[in-house]
């Protein structure tokens, strides 16, 4: 099914608006970095140039030219099966970050940011759009050495990123920060985008929602939206166990971190998290909307500093500041 919702350039889906993909692809420029997409791209029912985003390989083919046009990206795979993720919803996280951190949409964002991205994945798409982007540095974590392996494979073939990022391996599935963040270290923000669903079932039936929201019809085959493996899309107890974990855990790091985020797909969790975060005593908690289109996210962010502790952090950002202004 080919999809683009966007139809007119002017339009403006809310999406940040320092986001480079608020308007529609231009296929053009984006098969000229990437010749390969080509042939994955016909017109839709409105008669506008698109993909099939349920078939892999038309994402993975439209994420290589996306990363090579935008972030001067010269080499980008992952392996076979593995989370091919939608880059415009990842750019958002990024930059509603940034304004968290900043604590201004209309502020200056500041370059010397640690981050750590929980769950990198194979793709390492977060940080790729944080360093090109921000010029910050990272700390991708992952418990799939296959994952591990792809991700520093990118890292070690763009060489701008090989100084900005370390890829660790998370030999423990239930630990999120232990062995990860080392005794004494600070880390600015972490992100997570966390496995959604509680089994393989719940995911393939999400799949066939989406299918039968676009089609209007039930699906016969229960296709996986971008791919994924296991612990990419599903854990025991879905994403609000997943995220009450990370919380309890986020504790033993409370003065090492300043702000902890995560992606809450299912927004009835973010009345539960909350609670949870008051179990912990979190002082500061933030709910931030996302959205493309008909699909609404949020970011559930919290922090264990005071406001005057958290003042004093903001002190070494001082230099190398970056205007937070649009992006060409």
């Amino acid at each position: 099914m080919l999809t683009n919702k966007r139809k007119h350039p002017e339009e403006k889906p809310s999406l940040h608006p320092r986001n480079k993909h608020r308007l529609r692809y231009n296929f053009k420029e984006l098969i000229g970095v990437n010749p390969d997409l080509k042939s994955f791209v016909k017109l839709n029912d409105f008669g506008d140039e698109s993909i099939d985003f349920f078939n892999p390989k038309a994402v993975k083919a439209l994420n290589k030219g996306l990363l090579r046009l935008h972030y001067n990206i010269d080499y980008w795979d992952i392996p076979n099966g593995y989370l091919c993720p939608p880059i415009p919803g990842r750019a958002d996280y990024i930059h509603n970050i940034a304004d968290l951190i900043c604590g201004s949409v209309e502020g200056e964002i500041p370059e010397n940011v640690k981050c750590l991205d929980i769950g990198v994945g194979a793709n390492c798409v977060y940080p790729i759009i944080g360093i090109s982007e921000y010029g910050w540095t990272f700390i991708g974590a992952d418990i799939d050495e296959k994952a591990v392996t792809s991700a520093m494979k990118i890292v070690d073939r763009n060489t701008f990123l090989i100084n900005n990022i370390s890829i660790k391996h998370q030999t423990n599935s239930r630990d999120f920060f232990k062995n990860i963040i080392n005794v004494g270290e600070k880390i600015d923000v972490s992100i997570c985008n966390p496995p959604f669903h509680e089994s393989l079932a719940d995911a393939q039936k999400g799949s066939r929602r989406k299918l039968k929201n676009l089609k209007g019809e039930k699906s016969a085959i229960p296709r996986l939206n971008f791919g994924g493996q296991s612990n990419e899309l599903w854990c025991e107890g879905g994403e609000e166990r997943f995220m009450k974990n990370m919380i309890y855990q986020s504790r033993n790091y409370s003065k090492q971190c300043l702000w902890f985020s995560t992606l809450v797909s299912k927004e009835s969790n973010v009345r539960k998290m909350k609670k949870v975060l008051q179990k912990v005593d979190a002082f500061t908690v933030k709910v931030i909307p996302m959205g493309q289109g008909n699909k609404k996210s949020r970011i559930l962010a919290w922090s264990f500093l005071t406001d005057k502790e958290q003042n004093t952090w903001r002190q070494k950002w001082k230099i190398g500041y970056k205007n937070s202004g649009l992006n060409s």
